[in-house]
């Protein structure tokens, strides 16, 4: 199963169960490292850990609110007790933007999106960065999940470009904050544009119901547009950067954002 890049790394993957997640926990696996999928749908990440495992790889499936610290505190010491160690943190979990106007957007929807999309990273980063800064025998790299919308704006999702914009600027923080202190941790970005996950057909299908879209179909064709490569990207796109980053291949790479897009930011 292996093939070697990440031997000896342990990776902890959020929102692991399904999409983006899901392709990066398998991805890391097979790559070598032994990986702890969590989710808020336990049974995903469970399954998911499931296939690593019946690969021949090491993994565990846990539950993770990643807005509860506490969930947080819990599943980094379990993941140390398991595995000795941790290496690699993908901050992934996320949910799709409102799809109102600033001016309709709910101060409790608003809320939700940033305590999902930015505060669960900024747990994620500062608990990660506790269990990374003493390790000795491999460097640690955190690797966070943004957006194209982390680097340009967008109608009706004020309150997701805000959240994957700050994600944005807090990696930067971070990872010169960990250079400063002279921890052995990259801290790193990733923006993909549109990728093929359920979140995606999901927004898709609501888009339609509120109107915006005679069917899924035509507005599948209009996302297809915007990327200039001519398709939406896949979840195993994404996760051969999330296994280049965790990698020592991109060992002099911190602060920096990995923009995987097909081309949509280009233009």
């Amino acid at each position: 199963m292996t093939q070697g890049r990440l031997l000896g790394k342990t990776a902890f993957v959020t929102g692991g169960g399904a999409g983006i997640g899901a392709a990066s926990a398998l991805s890391l696996a097979a790559h070598g490292a032994r990986v702890v999928v969590t989710d808020l749908d336990a049974a995903a990440a469970v399954a998911v850990a499931a296939q690593i495992t019946a690969a021949g790889g090491q993994a565990v499936g846990w539950h993770l609110d990643v807005t509860d610290e506490s969930e947080w505190e819990a599943r980094i010491q379990e993941t140390l007790g398991t595995f000795g160690a941790l290496t690699v943190l993908l901050n992934n979990a996320g949910i799709a933007p409102t799809a109102d106007l600033i001016e309709d957007l709910k101060l409790s929807d608003w809320r939700r999106t940033l305590a999902v999309n930015l505060d669960g990273v900024f747990l994620g980063v500062k608990h990660g960065i506790r269990a990374m800064k003493a390790n000795t025998a491999s460097a640690g790299s955190i690797i966070n999940v943004s957006s194209v919308y982390g680097i340009v704006g967008t109608t009706r999702a004020p309150d997701y470009v805000a959240a994957k914009g700050a994600v944005r600027l807090l990696t930067k923080a971070a990872a010169l904050e960990c250079s400063q202190s002279r921890y052995p941790i990259r801290v790193n970005s990733i923006h993909p544009g549109f990728i093929e996950t359920p979140m995606l057909s999901a927004g898709l299908s609501s888009m339609v119901q509120r109107g915006f879209f005679p069917n899924t179909d035509t507005a599948h064709q209009v996302l297809q547009s915007l990327h200039p490569i001519g398709r939406l990207g896949l979840p195993t796109d994404v996760a051969a950067a999330v296994v280049y980053l965790a990698s020592d291949e991109s060992a002099f790479m911190t602060g920096s954002e990995l923009v995987i897009d097909g081309g949509y930011t280009a233009q």
